[in-house]
């Protein structure tokens, strides 16, 4: 079976030879492989033609087209299919009953198509995109006898409701207008208001408007709403996004309750809080913007491992050139270089909130990641060594040249990705180790000519990242880089930072709340302590092992290693090891 992918935002016909065409084996036979669009001049291919030789990819001056070889029986399992040469989906995940069913894999694979077939919003052509109206009684047919059919009957008939939590909570302050009380309110089905938003903690906030709230408000107030809805399935689309382990604890927590009533399905990034919450996983794989597979669903264990290593054996598919890989404790070499930066006594006082620090350096060719509670000040500390806050009481001792990555990203470019990295960077970007460690390791090399507005926000963050590092500076500091990232990008992106400051013998603060993320990117820790928005206080840095125990402890929480993949893994509340770490004083282990 072999698939054909118009990538329509690359494709610029106005600026190319149609050299697809005109090189293409098949055309210079006189067969109808390729046909030129009389009205926007783009191309069709055939696929029954398509002899699959790639001339085509390679004589595209825009990297515009898709073509690939896929196993014979997904021709059965197609789910939907955009258009001629738009993007197709293979399989569905299956909610199941008193289960959290979550979903792993990279952006642009289909997930939100597979939501919007799952909650009816959408009904699947099983590949037929010319007809315009798909019947259910086609989908239910092409189903096996199971849950997944049962479940679609039932959503034939109207039978199932479906609530879904967004994934771009930072967008509802637009949309949304009134205090979180009229918000709330206006979707309590349940009668469950009182009671939802204590649980989250936001029944202090009911009487702000939405436009007031942090990104961790909104999204505990979205996870709320969505809550309150009377549904028979429930989606939330990356509910730990802004939310610090504390916070992402105590989602996991409610929608494991949750799902002892009803059906459960989550898509989550963050592979530690994946595999705490989830009871089955499925893995969805493919080509970004072209197809995406779903498998069927494993153990969460199995599948978090099966992914980490790149590998399906089932399917018998690599989905990863190679492995990702944690490093034991040993390996890490802190404080190899003389200070960068160094502090002590920091004081700042910003409204009613206060910041102080002990003493503390960054070294040349150390990354130090910064972990701690929202509201305690990471962010400030890191403005102050950036120069964009003043002090107020202590020393700063610094001869170095900064770059700076906030965490939320504002930029005004009228253009296209290549145009933002000439703007900033020049043309050092193009070759040497940077474009391989960087720029093809994130996967810009794909964005470059997709507009800077059109990106989405996972593209965004990665060439700000990018662009960081690929500034002359002494330092780096990265607000936040895993945001809106997938798993497989979060993961490429901690790699590309480390390689970065050890080629260069350079220095990064990496403030984050992912413990994969910052377990990978870290040699030490600078740990913030205190009460959200009212103090905070930085320790450190410490060893990392030092340093996540410090931070653990104070949100009690445990994480052993997993015995295969040397993975952080979140051990269950009062389980047996939970209780054995608790008791040692070890909340971050290192024995797998």
């Amino acid at each position: 079976m072999r698939v054909a992918v118009l990538k329509e935002d690359n494709c610029q016909p106005k600026k190319c030879n149609d050299e697809c065409q005109v090189f293409c084996p098949p055309v210079r036979n006189g067969q109808e492989c390729i046909i030129m669009d009389e009205q926007t001049g783009k191309p069709h291919i055939s696929e029954s033609l398509c002899i699959g030789c790639g001339i085509c990819i390679n004589k595209c001056p825009h990297d515009a087209l898709i073509i690939e070889n896929l196993p014979s029986e997904l021709e059965t399992d197609m789910i939907h299919r955009y258009s001629m040469n738009g993007f197709r989906l293979f399989r569905l995940p299956t909610p199941s009953k008193e289960s959290v069913v979550g979903i792993l894999g990279p952006n642009g694979m289909g997930k939100s198509t597979a939501i919007s077939a799952l909650s009816g919003r959408m009904t699947p052509n099983l590949g037929d995109w010319l007809d315009q109206e798909p019947d259910w009684d086609n989908v239910i047919e092409s189903l096996p006898k199971g849950e997944l059919r049962d479940f679609f009957i039932a959503i034939q008939k109207g039978s199932i409701r479906v609530a879904l939590k967004p994934q771009n909570v930072d967008k509802l302050p637009k949309r949304i207008n009134g205090t979180v009380h009229d918000l709330l309110t206006k979707v309590d089905e349940r009668g469950l208001l009182e009671a939802t938003t204590r649980s989250l903690g936001i029944d202090h906030l009911l009487q702000r408007t939405v436009q007031q709230l942090s990104g961790g408000e909104l999204q505990r107030m979205a996870i709320c709403a969505t809550i309150l809805r009377d549904a028979e399935v429930y989606f939330f689309d990356e509910p730990s996004s802004y939310l610090d382990i504390h916070e992402r604890m105590r989602i996991v927590r409610i929608i494991q309750d949750l799902a002892e009533t009803k059906r459960v399905i989550v898509i989550e990034h963050d592979l530690a809080v994946l595999d705490v919450l989830a009871d089955l996983v499925h893995i969805v794989y493919g080509k970004k913007g072209a197809f995406g597979i779903f498998t069927p669903a494993r153990s969460t264990r199995q599948a978090i491992n099966t992914y980490l290593d790149g590998f399906l054996p089932e399917e018998n598919v690599r989905i990863r050139d190679k492995p990702i890989k944690f490093l034991r404790h040993r390996d890490r070499n802190a404080e190899i270089g003389t200070p960068v930066v160094s502090w002590g006594g920091l004081e700042k006082q910003l409204g009613e909130f206060k910041l102080t620090s002990g003493e503390g350096a960054v070294h040349r060719s150390e990354v130090v990641g910064v972990v701690g509670s929202n509201g305690t000040g990471k962010s400030t500390m890191v403005k102050i060594l950036a120069g964009e806050h003043e002090y107020d009481g202590g020393w700063v001792t610094a001869d170095a040249t900064i770059s700076y990555k906030p965490q939320h990203i504002d930029v005004d470019i009228d253009g296209s990705v290549q145009l933002w990295l000439d703007s900033e960077l020049g043309p050092r970007w193009r070759s040497g180790e940077f474009n391989v460690n960087v720029i093809k390791a994130l996967g810009i090399d794909q964005l470059l000519p997709k507009r800077v507005k059109k990106l989405s926000g996972g593209e965004r963050q990665a060439v700000s990242i990018a662009v960081c590092l690929g500034r002359e500076a002494d330092l780096y500091l990265l607000d936040e880089p895993s945001a809106h990232l997938d798993a497989n990008a979060r993961m490429e992106a901690a790699k590309a930072i480390r390689r970065t400051m050890e080629a260069n013998e350079k220095s990064a603060f990496v403030i984050d709340h992912d413990v994969y993320f910052i377990d990978i990117v870290s040699d030490s820790l600078l740990v913030f302590e205190g009460k959200g928005g009212v103090e905070g206080r930085a320790t450190g840095p410490y060893n990392l092992r030092e340093g996540m125990n410090r931070f653990l402890a104070g949100v009690d929480v445990t994480f052993r290693r997993d015995h295969d993949s040397r993975r952080p893994r979140i051990n269950k509340n009062e389980s047996r090891k939970d209780r054995e770490q608790r008791n040692s004083g070890d909340y971050y282990s290192y024995d797998a």
